[in-house]
């Protein structure tokens, strides 16, 4: 009996070109760096290779930890004191990025129903952003960061996706059976990969990211009326 959905964000219940939204983000970033000697290309490396690290993270530090140590490889152990502009950006500047995104009134509809149906509702975002910035891209899916159980930060977590270990933590923290579980997500490698643990999954095509060109026929899939059909069958209703 399914009792939680795991819903991730970017893609998902945000609506958006990863392309277009990451290359939008990094103008913005690389803008409010600038001031403080930050070369553009070099900064944007920077992330892309602090990102790997948390993609590579085993678990031994959070993620966050995991991008700054990498960040200091790059530009120093003095410059982890900029460390508070970054934050400031997140907290501020980034609210521009929202025009690099879409809106389906759909997704809040669809968290809200689960909600009312009695069902557990978490957002299995990749923690690769500060939660500033992921309560902030909630905010533009019309929803709020308390409409969520859990949400997924590199603050709070160890993993990231598609490593199962991710997957494995989040039903350690909140107790709940892999068998009770949806997964809902629009990248196939990352989000599909949760049925390995015996989840059950659904593949939202809005914003379909499938780079190994996998068959998706092999996974329940559609928009968002679909998925709603999905989770009744599921609940049994």
């Amino acid at each position: 009996m399914l009792t939680t959905v795991l819903f991730d964000l970017d893609g998902t219940l945000l609506p958006m070109d990863q392309d277009e939204f990451v290359a939008g983000y990094f103008g913005l970033l690389a803008r409010k760096a600038a001031p403080y000697g930050y070369e553009a290309k070099r900064l944007i490396n920077t992330v892309w290779a602090g990102t790997a690290a948390m993609v590579r993270n085993d678990g031994s530090c959070t993620n966050e930890e995991a991008f700054w140590r990498r960040f200091a490889e790059e530009y120093g152990e003095e410059r982890l004191r900029d460390k508070a502009v970054f934050d400031e950006f997140y907290a501020n500047e980034f609210a521009g990025a929202r025009s690099f995104c879409g809106f389906n009134p759909e997704a809040a509809e669809l968290v809200h129903g689960c909600r009312r149906d009695g069902l557990r509702v978490l957002l299995a975002t990749n923690p690769i952003f500060p939660a500033v910035a992921t309560e902030t891209r909630i905010r533009w899916a019309g929803l709020e960061p308390e409409d969520f159980e859990l949400v997924t930060t590199y603050e709070s977590d160890r993993f990231c996706k598609p490593n199962l270990d991710y997957y494995r933590d989040i039903l350690r923290r909140t107790g709940v059976p892999a068998a009770e579980c949806l997964m809902v997500g629009n990248d196939v490698s990352e989000d599909m990969a949760a049925s390995a643990l015996g989840m059950e999954v659904f593949l939202l095509t809005d914003c379909l990211i499938n780079k190994e060109q996998k068959d998706i026929s092999a996974y329940p899939n559609g928009g968002f009326k679909q998925l709603a059909a999905h989770i009744r069958r599921l609940r049994g209703a």
